[in-house]
């Protein structure tokens, strides 16, 4: 497997894979990889003929007081999970080679960029729009794999690329998670014992909502309400946001309906953990 650092080298593979008749799938990551990010690239390799995997933690999604320095980092570790699981190349630039000196274009999603996570994270999507433009522009992918853990960030990506004319297909895949329901992610290592029992909580009220959903509720005040209940049994964890709403426009609903996102944020102790389903 090939390790790219520079914008004209995924670039220059991925036209040469493309004329010769290969499709290109690109997985973007923040690194510190695990079963979730695997079975995203195991998606890419069985959808396209080459598979690129990037490797950038991007400093413009984290907030100042956020953990941009501390964020885990094990590129070796990394590497060796991508070829595993099917990727051709890693694209692991400097920040220098994405934010060259004088940059000043930003890109801003208007009205997604300020719900959910974008609400209580000023500035996070623009970093997530930014990053992602450039990608995209970088290494030219036919397709581009997102893990549904992060549909609110699924959801503006859809909508700048639709806007942007950019001629990549953003592909969803399920949420993975532990044996326990916990949804796999990096930051889970933060995370003590006991805050990892804490954690489970998110799972718990996301499937409380799908069974209140599967027995007819739709009220998205009383689903709200549940949900809170349930986090009340762990007093530890601290609601960042609960949501219903419109998957495309990230718009609150009054009411359920199939294809509707509810999403659930939380800190346990400082750390913040996303979770979320797709009612249906």
């Amino acid at each position: 497997m090939e390790i790219l650092r520079k914008v004209d080298e995924i670039r220059g593979w991925s036209r040469n894979e493309r004329r010769s008749g290969n499709t290109v799938g690109l997985v973007p990551t923040m690194g510190a990889l695990h079963a979730g990010h695997a079975s995203l690239i195991r998606a890419a390799a069985e959808s396209c003929n080459r598979v690129a995997v990037t490797i950038f933690v991007n400093p413009t999604q984290f907030g100042p007081n956020e953990d941009y320095s501390r964020y885990p980092r094990s590129f070796d570790n990394d590497c060796a999970l991508a070829a595993a699981n099917g990727a051709h190349v890693v694209f692991a630039p400097t920040v220098e080679e994405i934010y060259p000196a004088g940059t000043a274009t930003l890109v801003e999603v208007e009205g997604l960029s300020s719900r959910l996570d974008g609400l209580s994270r000023p500035g996070h999507f623009r970093g997530v729009a930014t990053v992602v433009a450039k990608l995209l522009i970088a290494a030219e992918p036919d397709r581009a794999f997102f893990g549904q853990k992060d549909a609110a960030q699924v959801s503006l990506i859809r909508r700048m690329v639709t806007d942007l004319r950019i001629g990549t297909e953003i592909v969803v895949c399920p949420i993975v998670r532990e044996p326990d329901g916990l949804a796999l992610s990096s930051r889970n290592a933060y995370l003590s014992p006991t805050e990892r029992a804490q954690a489970l909580v998110l799972n718990r009220a996301i499937r409380n909502v799908e069974s209140l959903f599967a027995a007819g509720e739709r009220r998205a005040a009383t689903l709200v309400a549940t949900t809170r209940s349930i986090f009340a049994a762990e007093p530890q964890v601290r609601i960042d946001y609960i949501e219903l709403v419109d998957w495309s426009t990230l718009d609150p609903l009054e009411s359920a309906a199939p294809g509707a996102l509810f999403a659930v944020a939380a800190y346990v102790g400082s750390t913040r953990l996303i979770d979320n389903t797709i009612l249906s």
